[in-house]
């Protein structure tokens, strides 16, 4: 059985490849958002988190012969989670890693992380649009807050991430549920209904949405501040399923 990290729109395509493959899957999310995981009798679920002992003992529990962490790019402690298990479990771990999607000649303001971009966002003067997630909202508010600037979170509608909202000071009136990616149209309605003049995101690949962001916001003379994807290059990383799959049944009877 291979243990797949996923969460993301890739997850069923990983998952199908790999079951038909030959290979029994468990598709592993740290919550139990709607999400594809395909539907190929070899393919199975879990949900909730886990840290590096509950992956170990998933591991040999299920007698896992590898681990495909497909987690979001930014997921920085389930990437750390994976990659420690291996090791203790001496399993193999291969990565699926989203091409980037943000050019060198895009017009946009780079963060090295959240206390920055929610600096450089409000220090534009203008409405903020955040687009995420829910996970790092407080440094947002705060600023927003001190600065008295309209802040808008865009999150799923999942009972996690308006709790998480909550948690952090957002308002309701301040919330947008819903699931992406989103069109550049989708996202122009909403810079204009709220007036945004900053929108905030990370660099999720282009099938997170990332290219209409930025088209949609430069079309209605939107700043885009981009937090910068985490430091630390993924071992076994792949940014293509089938090249991905092929490597792994060279090394996984």
């Amino acid at each position: 059985m291979i243990l797949l990290l996923g969460g993301t729109a890739e997850t069923a395509s990983l998952s199908a490849a790999l079951a038909e493959a030959g290979y029994e899957v468990l598709v592993s999310t740290a919550t139990d958002v709607s999400l594809s995981v395909g539907c190929h009798p070899n393919i199975f679920r879990r949900t909730g988190p886990l840290d590096v002992d509950r992956m170990t003992a998933l591991v040999r529990e299920r007698r896992i012969k590898a681990i495909v962490d497909a987690a979001h790019p930014y997921a920085s402690r389930a990437h750390d989670t994976a990659r420690r298990t291996a090791e203790r479990t001496n399993v193999p771990c291969f990565a699926f890693v989203r091409p980037a999607a943000v050019r060198e000649n895009d017009d946009v303001l780079i963060a090295a992380g959240h206390q920055e971009a929610a600096r450089v966002a409000v220090s534009l003067g203008s409405p903020i649009l955040l687009t995420i997630g829910s996970r790092n909202l407080l440094p947002y508010v705060q600023a927003a807050c001190l600065a008295g600037i309209p802040l808008i979170a865009r999150v799923l509608p999942h009972s996690g991430s308006i709790e998480a909202c909550r948690i952090s000071g957002l308002p309701e009136a301040s919330l947008l549920l819903g699931r992406g990616p989103f069109s550049a149209e989708e996202n122009r309605a909403v810079i204009r209904k709220y007036g945004v003049g900053v929108l905030v995101t990370k660099d999720s690949g282009v099938e997170g949405g990332v290219r209409a962001k930025i088209e949609a916001a430069h079309t209605e003379g939107c700043r885009v501040v981009v937090v910068r994807r985490p430091d630390g290059a993924l071992r076994n990383a792949f940014d293509d399923i089938r090249n991905l799959v092929d490597r792994l049944m060279a090394t996984v009877s």
